[in-house]
């Protein structure tokens, strides 16, 4: 291209590019003055956002969803706990107890003979494991180990107790409750 070119060609792409801009600009303001009658819809006016469903969602229900959001938390928590520390005892019984409120209760076994293997004799984790097995109908396995915890300490009540109830829900009668009161 030569100068002259260059000086008809240079402000003739100016002019094109000046009229698009200015044809896109008039279009926009026109357009928007078209939709100007109607008001805006304001934040206040605007509806929450709402679940999909959630008028149908029974507030038990969602009390129950809470809960287990924070108990997932709790469970793992405990889980890591117990990793870390395999015969803690109350870390054992609080993730059991969060495992039988879920009716999980082959977990909180597994959780159990965990910490049975690391502490043989700890009474409150025999209990516990009894307790569980009465909750699954295991009786006669529940009553063995409250038998044994008893054997350690034969004046511990809970323990006593736990066994008088689950000889009462097996329907056997206790034979050392026989052998006392004669």
């Amino acid at each position: 291209m030569n100068l002259r070119e260059n000086r008809v060609a240079l402000p003739l792409r100016s002019f094109r590019l000046a009229s698009v801009f200015f044809s896109t600009l008039a279009m926009l303001s026109l357009g928007g003055c078209a939709s100007w009658n109607k008001p805006l819809p304001s934040v206040k006016d605007a509806p929450p956002p709402e679940l999909l469903g959630a008028k149908d969602i029974d507030p038990a229900m969602r009390e129950r969803i809470m809960r287990s959001v924070g108990q997932d938390a709790d469970e793992r928590a405990l889980r890591d706990e117990l990793k870390q520390q395999p015969g803690n005892v109350d870390a054992a019984i609080r993730l059991t107890n969060a495992l039988v409120a879920q009716k999980r209760q082959h977990e909180a076994l597994q959780i159990l003979d965990g910490v049975l293997l690391a502490a043989p004799s700890n009474l409150r984790a025999l209990n516990a494991k009894g307790v569980v097995l009465d909750l699954e109908g295991r009786h006669v396995e529940a009553q063995a180990l409250y038998r044994q915890a008893l054997k350690t300490e034969p004046g511990n009540q809970m323990l006593r107790n736990n066994l008088n109830l689950s000889l009462s829900l097996d329907g056997t009668p206790d034979p050392s409750a026989s052998a006392r009161s004669s």
